[in-house]
């Protein structure tokens, strides 16, 4: 080879073999999305615009109808209501009380690995089983609140015919099953940081709230920004819960939220066509939601 000349650097760019070979790895998953995630979507969005009985074997257009209804319908805006209470409440309840107990549980302390399986056990089991549990819990006559508060000489809220009180039951229950996902999850990360920051900012003499706040936190945000999202993710599609303490009630809609809504429109009520109206503005409703954190913790990181 000549002086001055340089050897030919072969592109960057992906030739069609290799395009090929992407191709054949990702055309399982693909399929398994195309047939089980977007088709199902496209067919409820589909029978959004029909008056379908789901025991009938066909269904009726009617436009907008079925939109105009729930947009109408004082119940649809007191079911909107429940849901974000519920969403906020159990999003911050989860995020805050695992991360104290992600927290303490990092510390050196005795037995802490049992302390840690006891406190992830409940994510792990089913729903229904906890909601069946927590009645006993709940219940303002033999309840384990009951006989606490009544050994204090406080006589126990109705939590199953007071609106109010249900929601926060059923609100509690949920984030008590939560607490070990957040828990963990933060745990890993609490493992992962720089122990040099902490170790700089205790020999600085730096108080134990300032750690927290200006050394801790920060290097937790990608993990919280994680968790807020599927925390809330989940949380907004809860219903094993509600169905087996609540059924929505105890008066009208009292603890309904938009799945269950789906649920009791769907099944109890044998009206598919406006069950999926109110399953399609629920997508709508996690789609805008998660644009918006996902834009805020872009424009956070800048």
């Amino acid at each position: 080879m000549k002086e001055g000349t340089s050897k030919p650097r072969r592109s960057d760019r992906p030739d069609s073999r290799e395009w090929l070979l992407a191709l054949l790895l990702l055309a399982p998953n693909l399929a398994l999305l195309a047939v089980f995630t977007y088709r199902p979507l496209f067919d409820n969005i589909r029978l959004s615009f029909t008056d379908w009985n789901i025991s009938a074997p066909t269904a009726h257009f009617v436009g907008l109808d079925n939109y105009a209804e729930w947009f109408t319908s004082a119940d649809s805006w007191k079911i909107v209501a429940n849901t974000a209470i519920f969403t906020l409440a159990t999003v911050l309840g989860s995020l805050l009380v695992g991360l104290a107990l992600a927290i303490l549980l990092d510390q050196k302390l005795f037995g802490r690995n049992g302390v840690r399986a006891v406190v992830f056990a409940p994510y792990i089991i089913s729903g229904a089983a906890i909601g069946i549990a927590f009645q006993f819990v709940f219940d303002p006559g033999v309840g384990l609140i009951a006989n606490i508060l009544s050994g204090l000489g406080i006589k126990s809220p109705d939590f199953y015919q007071n609106p109010g009180w249900a929601l926060f039951m059923i609100t509690a229950t949920y984030i008590w099953k939560n607490i070990g996902y957040t828990f963990v999850i933060y745990l890993a990360a609490l493992q992962g940081r720089r122990k040099d920051l902490d170790e700089a900012a205790e020999i600085d003499g730096t108080p134990a709230w300032r750690r927290l706040t200006k050394v801790l936190l920060p290097q937790l945000r990608p993990t919280t920004f994680f968790l807020s999202i599927t925390v809330l993710l989940n949380s907004m599609q809860v219903f094993d819960i509600i169905n087996v303490m609540t059924r929505g009630g105890p008066q009208g809609n009292a603890t309904s939220t938009m799945v269950y809504q789906v649920y009791q429109e769907t099944f109890v009520n044998t009206r598919a066509g406006y069950g999926a109206t109110v399953a399609t503005i629920l997508f709508l409703i996690l789609l805008v939601v998660t644009f918006i954190q996902v834009r805020f913790m872009q424009r956070d990181e800048k």
